[in-house]
């Protein structure tokens, strides 16, 4: 009998790894570290509950480090096998993989110096070194359709819209005979977001649906996303300030740079310089016009019928790849626009007090573990915390603000659609927090009674 057990994103929502069984094959879906608290990030260097060395396959639903950044550490304990993913995760997972190791470096020395670990001889969870061995284990998928692992896996992706390369994944389990179909949702998008298509939702009738919810007891702010970042800019370069925004360097950077150069197409905003702080951002960006497959239809308009134009190409372009580069954005003596990477450079280099202008947009000044306590949508210097959404941070006179699709999560309304696959006896919710299980775990049990 086919057997599925939860290894991660059981009561947190990170860490997903989950291991299917059958006629003697072990096939495990994803592989991601836990992130977050100090308790969830000790469980990273735990041992299994099974041999790694008997897993026979692995698959990937997406690149995110909740769903492969423990891929180097299953290859270190002895794992041998292929990992399946399709063009464009492999190039993300190769980006976040890399990145990632030298971030964990970077923290064990800075551990070590300052003294400040809780641990007598602390360690990175993996270096550099070891995700070379992890990247030669990984062959390539189908982006969409039908693709046979073993006799006993086959794999049907659909687009899943939460980033380049996402898929939810159809698994047909075969044994003695016998067929069963569970659905793992990966991590779904949001409908009608820019630049990605929308989630498609897996066709058949499945047995078991394992479901993300991360947002599944609630929904996203609404508004005009677009409308609320000009009003933003104009009013910062009215008063001869400057923007940073945080963001993520994978979506939410690409994401930011395609409603820049929309508005200043349509004049709604002055063209400003845009400085991209974050190298991993700028890689992505390359890859997120590199991988058409995954573009909507608007955004293949904007691209033009030869499909040589580029939506995310703001008309006063700045990059920086080193400290030197990044640092130098304090410096600048006119108003300017800065989407980088909040978990790492952004907030550590460019100094929010070092950019010119009176009533600028800035983050407070923090430690890159810090950010997401120090950055609070709300009014200015309040306390108030809505964990939602992408923010635009400020100081005085200039509101800290949530963008209504800052988030690239499904919100409960979004995932209402996923749910249509889970027809069968099971229906099991992912990604899922204390509230998320008390709320949207109730959803998910309301619509399989009433389905």
């Amino acid at each position: 009998m086919a057997k599925l057990t939860f290894l991660g994103a059981a009561g947190s929502v990170t860490g997903s790894r989950y291991l299917v069984e059958a006629a003697g094959k072990r096939l495990l879906v994803d592989c991601g570290i836990f992130q977050g608290s100090q308790q969830l990030q000790d469980r990273n260097y735990k041992p299994l509950p099974v041999d790694l060395k008997t897993i026979d396959y692995l698959v990937l639903t997406h690149a995110h480090l909740d769903h492969t950044g423990w891929l180097p550490v299953l290859v270190k304990s002895g794992y041998r096998g292929p990992i399946f993913a399709n063009p464009a995760t492999i190039e993300l997972t190769t980006i976040l993989l890399k990145d990632s190791a030298h971030l964990q470096q970077e923290d064990t020395l800075h551990a070590i110096v300052h003294k400040d670990s809780r641990h007598g001889n602390p360690e990175p969870l993996y270096t550099p070194e070891d995700v070379d061995p992890t990247l030669k284990l990984i062959k390539s998928m189908p982006r969409s359709g039908s693709f046979d692992i073993s006799p006993e896996f086959r794999v049907t992706s659909y687009d899943a819209g939460h980033i380049l390369g996402s898929s939810s994944l159809e698994l047909a389990i075969t044994e003695g005979g016998k067929k069963n179909i569970v659905v793992f949702s990966g991590d779904i998008g949001r409908y009608n977001q820019a630049i990605l298509k929308d989630p498609t939702t897996p066709t058949s009738n499945a047995d078991v649906l394992i479901c993300e919810s991360t947002y599944g007891d609630r929904e996203h702010p609404e508004g005009d996303s677009a409308e609320i970042l000009a009003q933003i800019v104009n009013r910062v370069v009215k008063r001869g300030g400057s923007i940073v925004i945080p963001s993520f360097a994978i979506g939410r950077t690409q994401t930011f740079m395609y409603y820049l150069r929309q508005l200043e197409d349509q004049q709604r905003i002055p063209r400003l310089p845009v400085y991209v702080d974050s190298p991993m951002a700028l890689d992505a960006t390359d890859l997120y016009l590199k991988h058409k497959e995954d573009h909507d239809l608007e955004y293949v308009r904007e691209e033009g019928s030869d499909g040589k134009g580029d939506p995310l190409n703001v008309h006063e372009f700045h990059l920086t790849r080193s400290v030197e580069e990044s640092k130098a954005i304090n410096n600048v003596k006119k108003p300017v626009a800065s989407p980088g990477s909040a978990a790492a450079r952004c907030a550590q280099c460019c100094d929010p007090r070092g950019i010119p202008g009176r009533g600028h947009a800035r983050p407070r000044f923090a430690r890159r573990r810090k950010i997401a306590q120090a950055l609070r949508p709300g009014r200015a210097g309040g306390r108030r915390n809505r964990p939602d959404g992408t923010i635009l941070c400020s100081r005085g006179k200039e509101r800290v603000v949530a963008l209504a699709d800052g988030a690239a999560h499904a919100s409960q309304a979004d995932v209402s659609n996923p749910r249509r696959a889970g027809r069968g006896p099971g229906v099991a919710g992912r990604h899922l927090g204390k509230v998320s299980v008390e709320s949207g775990g109730g959803a998910l049990s309301r619509y399989r009674a009433s389905g």
